[in-house]
């Protein structure tokens, strides 16, 4: 009896050095666990993020998951089972009331808090956009794992988003960046936390494991992990297609 074949994994791209890494990371893990040159067939679709910016600085979330909606039809057109969008803000607009998505998608925050709590974890510093750090995707997340959570200062949090509209978005990975995005995670240690999420898809191509105060939880590389794991019957399909958790 043969296997069965894999599921098709769509990645919603929103921004570019992120789903990048999220693409790489689930022919990899395809590769660790399927043998060479194997992996589960990989769909990506999304616009650039420049039109979306402005949306985001007003606050229009209807109409962010409305080119995210989009894009998820896009990926099930082309047979995608279901659907991952490595950005963990734009999982703010995907929590937004609407039509479902075409295809169930992998919530990156939940994901994240679930590994978190595997790893016998109890209070997660979060660092990310600004929109993130001080949202409710993470907050909320992390609660229904039984988790605190704690967000650098304000001075801090307004560095590490132009970092990551400035910089990290666009592939320029600074020595500078990186000492303050050490720091930053120090403060949190500080602060009592025992883990960071490293929730921009970022910040893991500037934050490694061996310079971090403190040890990490990458969300880029944990959804399309988790991925991997659906798409080859090890865990189960998600069956969220956007609103509310």
């Amino acid at each position: 009896m043969t296997n069965p074949e894999p599921h098709h994994i769509g990645i919603l791209a929103h921004s570019a050095e992120g789903a990048t890494l999220s693409y790489r990371t689930v022919w990899q893990e395809g590769i660790r666990k399927m043998g060479a040159h194997a992996h589960p067939r990989i769909t990506m679709s999304g616009g650039a993020m420049a039109p979306t910016l402005d949306l985001w600085e007003r606050g229009d979330l209807a109409a962010l998951r409305q080119i995210f909606w989009d894009d998820a039809a896009r990926l099930a057109s082309a047979g995608a089972d279901f659907f991952i969008l490595p950005d963990n803000t734009a999982h703010i607009a995907l929590e937004q009331p609407g039509p479902d998505f075409a295809i169930p998608c992998l919530h990156i925050a939940e994901v994240v808090a679930a590994q978190a709590q595997a790893d016998g974890r109890r209070h997660i510093g979060v660092l990310g956009t600004s929109w993130t750090m001080e949202g409710p995707v993470y907050k909320e997340a992390l609660a229904r794992c039984a988790l605190d959570r704690s967000i650098p200062a304000l001075a801090d949090r307004e560095i590490i988003q132009k970092a990551i509209f400035d910089e990290l978005c666009l592939g320029d990975f600074r020595p500078e960046t990186r000492a303050e995005f050490v720091r930053i995670i120090g403060e949190l240690k500080a602060q009592g936390c025992d883990a960071a999420a490293l929730v921009c898809t970022e910040i893991p191509l500037l934050i490694t494991p061996d310079i971090s105060p403190l040890p990490i939880l990458d969300s880029t590389r944990l959804q399309a992990q988790a991925a991997v794991a659906v798409a080859l019957g090890e865990a189960a399909m998600p069956t969220w297609r956007g609103g509310a958790i």
